[in-house]
């Protein structure tokens, strides 16, 4: 674990070290939950003064004696499209993996299982606390329409996590 934390801050401070060349841009890695994050997870993101995109790894279902749900996101999330001057409220929109499920199928009283990836696109809200140029803590909500066959074809996120 610390070998783990010391490469995320060490490749985190890497980063923001390129990107202090051109004061606009930074790059920055990610940790926490929700839309931002697939789930629980990461994401590696390129933030301007009023925007970031990203791209996330993470688990929305993580289980011993089942397998776990995991997949990969992609998101942009705008601070000035309310107003141009503050930094900390965030619209964004994302897309990703966001469960699996699974379809039972009886064939001449044999019973098999068929697991499906269920994708989903979304809208959230992040709140940066100290604007999306720091690094700092963020937290909101999201929500998202899928592809889910036999489940719930919608869902909400909950997040909090720490851009470095």
């Amino acid at each position: 674990m610390k070998i783990f934390t010391s490469t995320i801050l060490s490749l985190s401070l890497s980063l923001n070290a390129i990107a202090e060349e051109n004061s606009e841009q930074r790059y920055s890695l990610g940790l926490g939950f929700g839309s931002a994050y697939s789930g629980v997870g990461a994401n590696f993101a390129s933030i301007s003064q009023h925007e970031m995109k990203y791209i996330s790894a993470g688990c929305t279902k993580i289980s011993s004696s089942h397998s776990s749900t995991c997949g990969f996101g992609l998101g942009w999330i705008k601070t000035d499209l309310f107003d141009v001057d503050n930094d900390k409220h965030g619209i964004g929109i994302y897309i990703g993996k966001v469960d699996e499920e699974t379809e039972a199928i009886y064939n001449q009283d044999i019973y098999t299982t068929k697991k499906q990836d269920v994708y989903g696109a979304g809208i959230s809200y992040t709140y940066f606390k100290d604007g999306l140029l720091a690094s700092d803590l963020n937290y909101g909500v999201s929500f998202h329409v899928t592809n889910a066959e036999y489940d719930d074809n919608h869902g909400w996120y909950f997040q909090l996590g720490y851009q470095f």
